[in-house]
């Protein structure tokens, strides 16, 4: 491993563009895909208004990958958000924003998924393996993985991932080729007009904005990236634009094989659709599917997220161990910290619980990132800060669409679920008086090594 190869923090420098833009994909792209169409389709009932519901959450990923493009171009860390958000406001802000993606968002969402791909993988192997096991030797594989460097973590995301993509286009052809159109009459209406459905649409959007989370953890590895400024800011528009398509063809496919009103009534659309085109083994195959791409954004997730536990850790905001890097230049115990809460939460069954505040706490810390890019460009024109080689198109008007769309989002998760929502922003708050005591003791530190 050359010189060359090792970045300002002690991390491996080995990812390139190709592998950037199928971090960006892997990072969104889970099992909400081959689920959440049927939960659109019951809160909203027509094949016009499940694509447009798809199709605005597109919109939103894209507004944010052009405000996450250019922050990345300005600001090539390590950390993503938690670099951008320290820059901007500085480490409160920063360090909840790690504090719950460790805590809730990162490790509650693999949770979720590591038991999605458990139950999955016993339909595979008809049964016989205990799911706890498979949780256990599923983290603990992944985290051995990427504890062996960036290099073997990064190849074997790419490789998932790549077969993530062929087989949603698989998926998408047969049910357009191999399934007759069903009759495309609107599912039942349980809401009216006006305010009762805008309500339906905005609960609709709550599974989609969820499906589309995620683009902004390719960002976390900037600081392992060959050439940050230019490869992160193409690969997150590029990965957000081959993830619209995936989404609303494989809305697109639900709707045509199914109709609107099959999809509401269903809870596997995707076994669904593979069964009217291929029978019986259809389910199987779903099954293969959901296992595949739950395993790749688990192995997204293992590689990029432990990055801002290892950010906050060398800036004195965590445990100082979580900020060294290993002989193989990765942060193992960062990796090892993050596989074994997830763990925990998933054989505890607490991420049920989690999950369903999770995206309010998300879109707050992403309108706050974007919010950065005001503060970013301001200090360019007072000449304190350098011009970035991407610039988000039609700032200040696009990034003020993405906030407005957080805020949307924000709103929308309090009208539907505002207990959730309340107990998600207690979370948040808890974590002050750590923040309070890692700041004390990294002042207490630094005091005591400058007089020393």
């Amino acid at each position: 491993m050359g010189r060359n190869e090792i970045g300002a923090e002690g991390l491996q420098t080995a990812i390139g563009l190709p592998s950037a833009v199928m971090l960006v994909v892997g990072g969104i792209v889970g099992v909400g895909v081959f689920v959440n169409p049927a939960i659109v389709a019951r809160s909203v009932h027509t094949p016009a208004l499940v694509l447009g519901a798809w199709g605005a959450g597109g919109v939103i990923a894209l507004l944010g990958a052009f405000v996450y493009a250019e922050l990345a171009a300005r600001i090539p860390h390590t950390g993503g958000d938690y670099a951008y958000l320290r820059e901007a406001y500085g480490p409160l802000p920063a360090f909840l924003n790690g504090w719950t993606l460790l805590l809730v968002v990162q490790t509650g969402g693999m949770a979720a998924v590591t038991i999605a791909f458990a139950k999955y993988l016993d339909v595979l192997i008809g049964g016989g393996v205990p799911q706890s096991v498979i949780v256990v030797l599923c983290l603990a594989l992944l985290a051995g993985v990427n504890v062996l460097g960036v290099g073997a973590g990064n190849g074997v995301q790419g490789v998932l991932g790549a077969i993530k993509i062929a087989m949603i286009v698989a998926l998408v052809l047969a049910g357009v080729l191999l399934v007759a159109p069903a009759p495309q009459l609107a599912a039942p209406a349980a809401h009216g007009g006006g305010i009762a459905g805008f309500k339906a649409f905005g609960a609709a959007m709550i599974p989609v904005v969820f499906s589309y989370g995620g683009w902004q953890t390719a960002n976390f590895v900037a600081g392992e990236m060959k050439d940050p400024r230019r490869d992160l800011s193409r690969a997150l528009v590029i990965g957000v634009l081959i993830v619209i398509a995936c989404y609303l063809a494989v809305s697109w496919a639900c709707l045509r094989a199914l109709g609107p009103g099959g999809l509401a009534r269903t809870l596997t659309p995707t076994a669904d659709v593979l069964g009217l085109a291929i029978g019986p083994a259809g389910a199987k195959v779903a099954a293969a599917l959901v296992a595949i791409s739950a395993l790749g954004y688990l192995s997204q997730s293992m590689l990029t997220a432990p990055r801002v536990y290892f950010a906050m850790a060398r800036d004195g905001l965590f445990f100082r161990g979580v900020g060294e890097v290993s002989q193989s230049r990765a942060p193992a115990l960062a990796i090892m910290l993050q596989a074994i809460w997830a763990g925990v939460l998933a054989l505890s069954g607490e991420y049920e619980h989690i999950l369903s505040y999770t995206v309010s706490m998300n879109f707050l810390f992403f309108g706050l990132s974007a919010s950065a890019l005001f503060v970013l460009r301001a200090r360019e024109r007072r000449g304190e800060a350098t011009t970035p080689g991407f610039r988000a198109p039609g700032h200040p008007w696009s990034t003020g669409a993405f906030i407005l769309a957080c805020v949307l989002v924000i709103g929308s998760t309090f009208w539907s679920y505002p207990l959730e929502s309340l107990m998600g922003y207690g979370l948040l708050a808890l974590g002050i008086p750590p923040y309070l005591y890692w700041r004390r003791a990294d002042r207490r530190a630094a005091s005591g090594a400058g007089q020393a």
